[in-house]
């Protein structure tokens, strides 16, 4: 995603062949199992405040809805190297994420 070989590009720039542009990985972390199991655990822990969890859970959810039914018009207007340049950049960002959740493990790991 963010190096791509040359045998990955295809000569054609109307050619749908190779990797999809989007994944689904954000949405998990927007509003995913993970985030419903920890709504779960702090209603349990502070369950006077579980209308704030809940409006949160379903603001994140409406956020995702709208971004996702926004995404043809917003590729549309991208276009192919629009598009490009932000799967580009969100595979730099998937990189720094992973890396820093890979070095605050190993700390952790070092510090027990």
């Amino acid at each position: 995603m963010v190096f791509p070989r040359k045998s990955v590009i295809s000569p054609e720039p109307d050619t749908d062949e190779g990797e999809p542009l989007v994944v689904p990985l954000a949405i998990p972390l927007i509003a995913g199992p993970s985030c419903i199991a920890a709504l779960l655990v702090m209603a349990t822990r502070e369950p006077d405040k579980m209308t704030q969890w809940v409006s949160a859970l379903t603001l994140a959810c409406a956020a995702s809805t709208i971004i996702l039914t926004a995404s043809v018009p917003l590729f549309r207007f991208l276009g192919r190297r629009g598009s490009i340049a932000i799967e580009r950049l969100m595979g730099m960002l998937l990189v720094m994420i992973a890396v820093q959740m890979f070095l605050d493990g190993i700390k952790v790991y070092l510090a027990n």
